[in-house]
């Protein structure tokens, strides 16, 4: 693999110069990026420290970073690490780097590497635009002096009075930068080879500083907006936002998982033979994580075994039910009392009894959290659907409104939260508009109309972009007093209260550039994906990929032939990926998009290496898998998969 690296330790000659009359140094070293990605030290920092010792000069400390021009990581990084006693900040890294650190470190910062001049990429960027300010990025040949950011006239070709005694003529505490870039090119012998270039150092025809700095700024500030990181795939909801929602046609046999949660398996509490009625409790929940399972037809139970599950890609214990189309109603579904009479432990008990869970994909039983160990505040229902293709929890704001605004009123008088606040993203305009008027007189509650950006329904991102809470590294939303569910789930407890219906069906997506009739769907738990296909029109061709959920955190289906479960919000039919993944260049873009503000690019290193102490010194664990850095690869390299298999390693560490 070629080698982008961009910097080199300066000389020990220029070295013994930089230090003069310097001294308590804190030294910080970039590891080096646009390289082949190794876990092992760059040797740069080891040889200064050595070099530092010789000259008899006092070391504070290290520090050595990835990325070191990732302002975002770097300030956090920098807080409280540089001692008491530090007089002076060495920085070894490229000038993009040497830049981040002089503006965050607040001590005087000694360059101590070159950058070199190389062609290629260059660190890591916010936008896609270029700087345009100087026609072309100098410091590779000034030696690291930046003479945009240095000279305070921020000119590199223009009228100048020239330096006085070395200083500046407009701010005379300031060094003059082109002598300072004169002085280092001489001791670097490097001074033919900058008065010899072959091009002006000012294109006047270009972008001034002024107009680069302030979009440079203003993108930074658009880029953190809410959160850090994340990423703004297509959207594609074109194909189904536009088609009405309709009932599906009852299936002739559903196959009903007993896995469709989060937690333990619930145990199967019928036998072939068995006669069940809509809403009938056909699986218990076998634990404190664990939800029922209920029947979503009226027929005859055929076959209890394991059937193949969407998700998990192996077999897991399900019932079969064939339909006898009559869906005669269970005795036990019938309304219960009315809100205000209800207490919160009876709604609980209702919610619990319903097999609620998380329908946003996750399948959290909602019971449990409704009943967090500490207390809430606030109810946040995620109405984000940020996932491209998707458009059923859309339908759900459009066309039970009413039932959002009773659930939520559930969850607040449960919970004894004092505020409930429905997000929605702004490409949602009919949802937001409908939905302010419904809260309009409600005073507890309200719409936050959040700029779409994926993965903005993750709860810890969610909780930052409306709260400006930040949930501990291996927290939960109550440690900051926040509860977050989804728009379905709280439309499900509403059917629950009012209607005694358990959770038996759901609204779908299914669409997608190979589906010939997308659609969005009330489908019943337990459904075939391949009769919703068929139903659709099937595929436009046999290239074809798979998923049950959206692309970025979907599932790839290997089969049709399996069932629809609380969590399926989606089935999604999209061009195949043909691209081959390559070795890691340690371009940083993982880093950047991730809203976790992890390094996703260690745990694939580490997986390879079955480093899993690594992984989870790295926080593994606090991965949300939205798969932003897979997506954002310029490698293709499946970073989930390390990820999944880091996590699985972690929980089995003793």
């Amino acid at each position: 693999m070629e080698n982008y690296t961009k910097y080199k330790l300066k000389s020990s000659d220029e070295l013994t110069s930089v230090l003069n009359g310097r001294d308590n140094l804190f030294v910080i070293a970039c590891n080096k990026c646009f390289k082949e990605f190794e876990t092992v030290d760059e040797p740069d920092c080891g040889e200064f420290l050595k070099f530092a010792a010789e000259q008899g000069k006092n070391v504070t400390g290290s520090a050595k970073f990835d990325f070191l021009c990732n302002k975002m990581h770097t300030e956090r990084k920098l807080q409280d690490l540089i001692p008491e006693g530090t007089e002076n900040v060495v920085v070894i890294s490229c000038g993009l780097g040497i830049q981040t650190v002089a503006d965050l470190a607040g001590k005087p910062v000694i360059a101590a590497s070159n950058t070199l001049n190389y062609r290629g990429h260059h660190g890591m960027a916010l936008t896609k635009k270029s700087c345009d300010a100087c026609a072309q990025c100098y410091l590779n040949i000034t030696g690291g002096v930046c003479p945009i950011v240095d000279c305070s006239k921020s000119l590199v070709n223009g009228q100048c009075g020239g330096a006085k005694n070395g200083k500046c003529e407009v701010d005379p505490n300031k060094d003059c930068a082109w002598e300072k870039i004169y002085q280092r090119l001489a001791k670097q012998g490097r001074l033919e080879e900058f008065l010899n270039q072959p091009v002006q150092v000012r294109d006047f025809s270009k972008v001034n500083f002024k107009v680069i700095n302030d979009y440079v700024k203003s993108i930074r500030e658009d880029r953190l907006n809410g959160y850090y990181g994340g990423v703004h795939p297509s959207e594609h909801k074109e194909f189904s936002e536009h088609v009405e929602l309709k009932k599906f046609p009852d299936p002739k046999t559903v196959v009903i998982s007993m896995s469709q949660h989060l937690g333990a398996p619930a145990n199967p509490i019928v036998q072939v033979g068995d006669t069940v009625k809509v809403g009938q409790k056909i699986g218990e929940a076998a634990g404190f994580i664990s939800a029922p399972v209920h029947s979503s037809v009226s027929g005859t139970v055929v076959a209890v075994e394991p059937r193949m599950h969407g998700t998990r890609g192996s077999e897991v214990m399900a019932v079969v039910i064939e339909s006898d189309g009559k869906n005669t109603l269970h005795e036990s579904v019938q309304p219960h009392k009315s809100l205000d009479e209800l207490t919160p432990d009876e709604i609980i008990d209702i919610v619990k009894e319903a097999g609620i869970v998380g329908m946003g994909g996750a399948g959290f039983p909602t019971c449990v959290k409704l009943k967090p160990a500490k207390p809430v505040d606030t109810i946040l229902l995620n109405g984000c659907e940020c996932e491209p293709y998707l458009t059923a929890d859309h339908k759900v704001l459009l066309e039970f409104a009413d039932d959002i605004i009773f659930g939520l009123k559930a969850i607040l008088k449960t919970t004894g939260a004092e505020k409930g606040i429905i997000v929605i993203e702004d490409n949602k305009p009919d949802a937001i508009e409908l939905m302010k008027e419904k809260v309009a007189d409600i005073g507890n509650m309200e719409v936050f109309v959040a700029r779409t950006k994926y993965p903005q329904g993750a709860e810890k991102t969610l909780i930052k972009r409306v709260m400006g809470r930040k949930v501990p590294s291996g927290g939960l939303p109550a440690d900051v007093g926040v509860i977050v569910d989804n728009i379905s789930t709280v439309k499900a407890i509403s059917d629950a209260i009012q209607k005694g219906m358990p959770l038996i069906e759901r609204v779908t997506t299914i669409t997608g550039e190979k589906i010939k009739n997308p659609g969005n769907f009330i489908i019943k738990i337990g459904t075939s994906v391949k009769d919703l296909i068929d139903y659709c029109g099937g595929f436009t061709d046999d290239d074809v990929l798979v998923k049950m959920g959206g692309p970025m955190m979907g599932f790839p289906l290997n089969t049709l032939d399996v069932p629809m479960m609380k969590g399926s919000n989606g089935i999604i039919a999209i061009d195949t990926d043909e691209t081959k993944e390559q070795p890691c260049i340690k371009c940083g873009r993982c880093v950047d998009v991730c809203p976790m503000e992890l390094s996703p690019l260690y745990f694939v290193k580490y997986a390879k290496e079955e480093n899993w102490q690594g992984m989870k010194d790295m926080n593994v664990m606090d991965c949300v898998e939205c798969r932003c850095c897979q997506y954002i690869c310029s490698s293709k390299i499946p970073i989930i998969n390390s990820i999944k298999a880091g996590k699985n390693a972690v929980r089995g560490m003793k």
